[in-house]
């Protein structure tokens, strides 16, 4: 899983640094996130993923926080930062969740937590934010081309 991971990642990286400022700014609604937003809530998600890979991996059977996503975003003001920082801080905010996955006691894996009303394993949760970071890349692909 930290393999496709890191070549998604790398992949990504390199195909979104030929996007402009302008292109990454686009919103294709008032609503809705440009694609320098969709990589800000993809890096809010690395940092919540991150501790509970850590947390978890250490002491299962853990209840943990939900988070705002929209008001992650809106907060951090993802909009307003140079489209070049939100990439570099996704691309290798993303290459050290791999190292973390990686890292991870095999054991670990079946710890199970509780995230608002779901309860889940940590080996669930790597695989779900691979899929998650895949179908927002989607998001962001549709809003680029």
């Amino acid at each position: 899983m930290q393999t496709e991971l890191r070549k998604i990642v790398e992949e990504a990286a390199f195909r979104l640094s030929s996007v402009g400022e302008d292109l990454a700014s686009r919103k294709p609604a008032p609503s809705k996130w440009s694609a320098k937003e969709i990589l800000g809530h993809l890096i809010d998600s690395a940092c919540n993923n991150h501790a509970r890979f850590v947390r978890v991996s250490l002491e299962p059977n853990l209840t943990l926080p939900d988070y705002v996503q929209d008001e992650w975003v809106r907060l951090q003001a993802y909009q307003e930062r140079p489209w070049n920082e939100v990439l570099s801080l996704w691309k290798f905010y993303n290459l050290h969740l791999a190292h973390v996955i990686e890292c991870l006691p095999e054991a670990s894996l079946e710890h199970r937590f509780t995230v608002g009303t779901s309860t889940v394993t940590l080996k669930f949760l790597a695989e779900d934010y691979l899929a998650h970071l895949e179908h927002h890349l989607n998001q962001v692909w549709e809003r680029v081309g």
